[in-house]
């Protein structure tokens, strides 16, 4: 067993809060730091169906990269979506704790993850944020080289492949190729300037906009959009393994879960 501030001050070395966006908010959302479990649930969403996988599994933690509240709440309404997902945690003691642009912006975390497995090397900063306390450069995205360069097609193709996602869409700035990456996941869009600036071949992000594609051509930057889902939830598998190493070491004794089910909200036919 473990209690939840033990699983906090874990994932407060993973992915410091102080990295974290004024508009955001991770942290423990529900339940208490004195709670205990023997068993974690790791996910990109607290869905309704990740709530029922923890009670089904016998977890009282969730560990999420997206926040289950973002906004203060007035009241706590149970015939809403949230509000019943949250009175179902709280009726079976589980607690949730989100890690979400801190985990983006961590080294190792969402945007390391999604790096690697689009193929890319020799990372550094994209969207720099500032400096820690040691006077580390932090950064939101990052920027990294393929081995050989490639078209945007086959790029995208690579992409596609690399990403639990059935399609992405890419948007070409001509013959230019492929091999200096910019990224981003998730929600990017507002960056493609800075991605241009950098010297970028193509911008790796989710969510573009048809005028957020025409922008990227005038500037002659190629971008893949590869979702929200498919740049992120890579990280969740990361996180797990990640926690039950960190665990190990502490000597603590908790199974860590993974979401293996969850899947895009957005299909294509």
């Amino acid at each position: 067993m473990v209690s939840v501030q033990e699983i906090i001050d874990i994932m407060e070395e993973l992915a410091p809060r102080s990295y974290a966006e004024d508009w955001d908010n991770p942290g423990l959302l529900v339940g208490s730091p004195a709670q205990e479990t023997a068993r974690i649930v790791v996910c990109l969403d607290v869905s309704d169906a990740v709530v029922q996988m923890a009670i089904e599994q016998g977890a009282h933690l969730i560990v999420s990269h997206h926040p289950m509240i973002f906004h203060a709440m007035k009241h706590l309404r149970t015939d809403t979506p949230l509000g019943s997902r949250i009175a179902e945690l709280v009726k079976h003691d589980i607690a949730v704790f989100a890690a979400h642009t801190n985990l983006d912006i961590a080294q190792g975390g969402v945007n390391d993850v999604l790096a690697q497995a689009v193929g890319l090397e020799g990372l550094a900063h994209f969207v720099v944020q500032g400096q820690d306390e040691a006077g580390e450069t932090y950064s939101l995205g990052r920027v990294g080289e393929l081995q050989e360069p490639m078209t945007i097609a086959a790029f995208a193709a690579q992409v596609r492949d690399a990403l639990p996602t059935a399609y992405v869409r890419y948007v070409s700035a001509g013959a230019r190729p492929v091999q200096r990456v910019a990224l981003c996941s998730g929600s990017g869009a507002e960056f493609i300037a800075q991605a241009a600036r950098l010297g970028a071949d193509a911008y790796l992000t989710g969510d573009v906009r048809y005028h957020d594609a025409q922008h990227a051509v005038e500037l002659g930057l190629h971008v893949i959009d590869a979702g929200h889902f498919g740049t992120e939830f890579p990280v969740v598998e990361c996180l797990r393994t990640r926690l039950a190493a960190a665990l190990t070491e502490r000597g603590l004794t908790a199974d860590v879960i993974a979401d293996t089910q969850s899947e895009d909200f957005f299909h294509v036919i």
